[in-house]
């Protein structure tokens, strides 16, 4: 890694970083995971595991949650050459139009399919259809698509009867999708999981309300998150309630942290937030694309996992880090070993 990092976004990941499997395959069970806590105040990089949590935090801190359950996204298609091909259906648009993701089937896993074309009509099962309408902004990866499903039926109760979960090639075998949910997720709607709040399970939840640390819900559901280099963040709805509102901002009063379980969190807070820091109940679809230029109003501290390179995701999290610390948290992940993507380890930033 250069000192050029946030400049470029750029790093070279090892593939023996890339976690392979669920952590508790490997270990005592989801909490089971490393965590790197990272500190703008002093600086200082400490090495815990992620059950450590309740500990490394302080009463009165808040965790800021995102309880998007997620969808089993990936369905088997079939183009009118016949060719074999699998759809990520990621975000709802208006007028009743979906983003949607070609892949190529791989085993259990896929990868990225470049063809397609406007007039695409692709057939799924169960008698659904999806047509390619237009290449999202321009890209080459997303398309608006008119997905038609049997009469009756919704996204979601049909992806629960004919899809699975979206797998990369990094992972080894088909886990269920329960694999792929966080234990507090509530409401269906995200393409992927929200996966920074994976590791926490109902003990730990407990173990940080008896320290006296509240945890509130928010909901943003995301789209894919294979992102090309460079790629911003696409519009996604989201909710911020009005008792997670009040909760932040009584915490800023009191002088304590907000802490924000994953990026999807922080995006959501920060178009509640007013220029004067301050948090409003809100609810809709968010633009906002968080970078280290605007900065963050309402959000301390971030638990968020390892991210690819070039990901946008970074500029994000350099709004809460800082480019020093980020890059030094980053050094320190690789050199230590740290485990990338879904299943891996986790970082936090803190004041």
């Amino acid at each position: 890694m250069t000192a050029t990092l946030l400049d470029t976004l750029d790093f070279e990941l090892p593939p023996l970083l890339e976690a392979t499997e669920p952590a508790e395959t490997r270990g005592r069970g989801r909490d089971d995971v490393r965590l790197l806590v990272a500190r703008r105040g002093s600086s200082a990089l400490t090495h815990a595991r992620f059950w450590q949590l309740p500990e490394v935090l302080i009463p009165g801190d808040l965790v800021v949650v995102n309880t998007s359950a997620t969808l089993p996204a990936a369905v088997p298609a079939r183009a009118t050459d016949d060719t074999a091909l699998e759809v990520h259906v990621s975000t709802a648009l208006p007028a009743g139009l979906w983003l949607v993701e070609l892949r190529e089937p791989q085993g259990p896993a896929s990868t990225p399919f470049s063809g397609g074309a406007a007039g695409w009509a692709l057939e799924l099962p169960g008698g659904a259809t999806v047509e390619l309408l237009a290449p999202y902004a321009g890209g080459a990866r997303l398309w608006v698509a008119n997905v038609r499903l049997p009469e009756g039926a919704d996204v979601a109760s049909y992806l629960g009867r004919h899809g699975h979960p979206i797998r990369y090639p990094h992972v080894r075998g088909a886990w269920p999708i329960g694999a792929y949910q966080t234990v507090y997720a509530t409401e269906p709607g995200s393409a992927e999981m929200p996966s920074a709040g994976r590791a926490f399970t109902p003990e730990l939840i407990t173990a940080l309300v008896a320290r006296g640390i509240a945890v509130a819900p928010l909901v943003l559901h995301t789209g894919v998150s294979s992102p090309e280099a460079d790629e911003a963040p696409y519009p996604e709805p989201y909710r911020v309630p009005a008792a997670t509102a009040a909760l932040v901002n009584d915490t800023r009063a009191r002088g304590r942290h907000v802490v924000a379980v994953g990026t999807t969190v922080v995006r959501a807070l920060e178009t509640v937030a007013d220029e004067s820091g301050v948090a409003h109940p809100g609810e809709g679809w968010t633009e906002l694309v968080v970078t280290p230029e605007r900065g963050v109003r309402l959000v301390d501290g971030l638990l968020t996992g390892w991210h690819e390179p070039r990901a946008s995701h970074l500029a994000l999290v350099e709004a809460v880090a800082g480019r020093d610390l980020l890059s030094r948290s980053y050094e320190a992940a690789l050199e230590a070993g740290y485990r990338w993507h879904e299943f891996g380890d986790l970082h936090l930033v803190l004041p």
